[in-house]
């Protein structure tokens, strides 16, 4: 497997860890529709570190891009959110805010490339 795919799973494991360690920083960009806004934040950590797990092995590599293609659709909602929230873009410059829509569609192909 490509040392590529290797860094993939870095990245998403780091940032599971992350929304586990500090979720707090998570949850202020939560949509406010969403409920239970700390179990999502720890839920999807705990999904994230599965995902980075799954793509380190050849037999679970394909269930875990489809899981990391689903978790990157589902996250447009957080960004297309703190584009509409001064308090959700906790003071991240607009521009970048926008920079990120085109971004997680990369992020997506990356993903995809791998099946």
């Amino acid at each position: 497997m490509p040392w590529h795919l290797y860094l993939m799973a870095f990245l998403y494991g780091f940032a599971g860890v992350m929304h586990l360690i500090k979720p707090k920083v998570f949850m202020r960009v939560m949509p406010c529709y969403l409920p239970a806004h700390k179990t999502l934040v720890l839920w999807s950590g705990v999904a994230e570190i599965a995902v980075a797990v799954g793509l380190c092995f050849p037999s679970t590599k394909d269930w875990a891009i489809y899981a990391l293609i689903l978790m990157l659709i589902l996250f447009f909602s957080i960004h297309f959110y703190m584009l509409s929230s001064e308090k959700a873009a906790a003071g991240i410059p607009k521009w970048i805010l926008l920079l990120r829509i085109p971004l997680q569609f990369v992020l997506i192909y990356w993903a995809y490339s791998y099946l």
